[in-house]
C-alpha cells in the first residue's frame, strides 16, 4: 500500500459515523457538476437564512476527470459561471491530491490546477474530512471573502466520507455530486460502500445535520 495515498484522516473520522451516522449525508444532491445551482443558496431552499459566501470544490470526479488537472470540457461554461458568481478567493479548490502535503509536497500539482482553472488550491497537511480547520484559517486570512462562519461555505464533492462528512464536521453545507464522470462500478470499494450506507439511512428518513459551527462556542 502507498502510505502517501493512504487517508488517515478518513480512516479515523469514519468511526464517528457509529455515533453520528448522518455526518455522511448531504444537504443537497446533484447528478453532475453541470447541475450545480448558481448561486448556491438555491441548492438549500428548505433551510432558513442560508447565505453562501464562498464555495469549496473537490477536484477529482467533481469538475475534473480523476488525475486530470483541467476542467472537464463539458463543464467549462458552468465552471466559468461559478467563477463569476464567486470571484477571487471566494472559490477554493480542496483536493486530497493537489495541495495535500502527503501527495503534493512541492505543490506542483496545486500549481498546475491553479494555472488551468484560475482558482486557488488550498495547501493542507490533513486530508479531507479532517482539514476543516485549515479551510477556516484560509478564509479568516482573506476577510474580503466575507466568510465569518462555516455555515457561509458550501462544500461540493463526490465523496460522502470525505467531502460531505467534512462539511458536516465543519458546520457547512454539503452538495453531493452523486454520479460524476466515473461509473459507480469503476469507483473504489469504499465509494460504493458509502453510497449504500447513505441510501440505507435516507430510506429510513435520516437527514443531514443542520449546519452548526464546532469552531464557535
Amino acid at each position: 500500500m502507498d502510505m502517501n495515498a493512504f487517508n488517515v484522516s478518513a480512516t479515523l473520522n469514519v468511526f464517528r459515523l457509529i455515533a453520528r451516522p448522518t455526518l455522511c449525508l448531504p444537504h443537497a444532491t446533484i447528478s453532475t457538476f453541470n447541475q450545480l445551482p448558481i448561486p448556491l443558496n438555491q441548492a438549500f431552499a428548505k433551510y432558513k437564512n442560508v447565505n453562501i459566501r464562498a464555495v469549496v470544490l473537490d477536484k477529482d470526479n467533481c469538475f475534473a476527470i480523476p488525475h486530470s488537472n483541467e476542467v472537464h470540457k463539458p463543464y467549462n461554461d458552468h465552471f466559468n459561471t461559478l467563477k463569476k458568481a464567486y470571484p477571487g478567493r471566494r472559490l477554493l479548490i480542496v483536493s486530497n491530491t493537489a495541495g495535500a502535503s502527503s501527495i503534493d509536497p512541492d505543490l506542483k500539482l496545486a500549481s498546475s490546477v491553479e494555472a488551468s482553472t484560475g482558482i486557488h488550491v488550498l495547501p493542507h497537511s490533513t486530508k479531507k474530512p479532517g482539514c476543516g480547520p485549515e479551510i477556516m484559517e484560509y478564509f479568516r486570512k482573506y476577510p474580503e471573502t466575507g466568510v465569518t462562519r462555516p455555515d457561509q461555505i458550501a462544500i461540493v464533492g463526490d465523496r460522502l466520507t470525505t467531502d460531505v462528512m467534512m462539511a458536516n464536521l465543519m458546520g457547512s453545507y454539503a452538495v453531493w455530486v452523486k454520479d460524476g464522470m466515473v461509473p459507480l462500478s469503476e469507483t473504489s470499494v469504499f465509494a460504493r460502500l458509502e453510497q449504500r450506507f447513505a441510501r440505507f439511512l435516507m430510506r429510513r428518513g435520516y437527514e443531514a445535520p443542520n449546519p452548526k459551527s464546532p469552531f464557535e462556542r
